[in-house]
């Protein structure tokens, strides 16, 4: 992530539980999904940008792309701190960029990003910000 272009960011820790692992205990590459979306859950909590918000204001922001850069393997018992920022964008999207690093020894485990685009309640794809996430980019100086 780069500090000069990002400054809304939030953390979750995680501890690899038994049901995230296959039979090497290492993390399920499927668990990585929900690791990234405890990380989206607390930045909508911190920011308030959650589903629910989003929700509340008549869309849905599905996710669209999900990309993962794996570079060591997380096992069971380990804990494990995903870190996330927003990263800004013009267009009709909310785009998010991932690190987690073992909480042990600070390493780089994996890194990512995901895409999500606004529906409104019809499903129909919004081609605009909608009016609530301009003024959310307006409160956070993101204009």
């Amino acid at each position: 992530m780069d500090e000069k272009t990002t400054k809304l960011k939030a953390a979750k820790e995680v501890e690899v539980r038994f049901s995230e692992v296959d039979s090497m205990s290492i993390v399920w590459h499927g668990s990585y999904a929900l690791y990234f979306e405890d990380a989206r859950e607390a930045f909508g909590i911190k920011y308030g940008l959650g589903y629910l918000d989003i929700f509340g204001n008549g869309y849905y922001a599905p996710l669209v792309e999900l990309k993962f850069n794996y570079k060591k393997p997380m096992v069971y018992g380990k804990k494990a701190r995903v870190e996330i920022a927003y990263r800004n964008t013009v267009a009709a999207k909310i785009v998010f960029d991932y690190e987690i690093f073992d909480v042990e020894d600070g390493s780089l485990i994996a890194a990512g990003y995901s895409i999500q685009v606004f529906l409104d309640r019809q499903y129909q794809l919004v081609w605009a910000n909608p009016p609530f996430y301009e003024a959310w980019k307006q409160k956070w100086g993101l204009l």
